[in-house]
């Protein structure tokens, strides 16, 4: 769930709000007279491809050139 406040409360709790948001990983939206008009969002650290894909290195079996066409695949019949 989003959460979400004006902008008059933002501004006067923003360093509160912003601490909240860093540490909860949370979006907020920040409203003008109900209306949306901003969205608040932290900053998440991009994680290694080798953390991501590491289980797999060298378990990949390649059973062609990856680099060879496939037009054949594409041709109408």
């Amino acid at each position: 769930m989003t959460n979400t406040i004006s902008k008059s409360k933002l501004k006067a709790k923003m360093l509160e709000i912003f601490r909240q948001l860093e540490t909860s990983g949370e979006e907020l939206i920040v409203t003008d007279r109900d209306k949306p008009v901003l969205k608040i969002v932290p900053i998440r650290p991009t994680v290694p491809l080798a953390a991501v894909f590491g289980d797999f290195q060298g378990q990949v079996i390649y059973l062609e050139d990856l680099d060879t066409p496939t037009l054949a695949e594409w041709d109408e019949a």
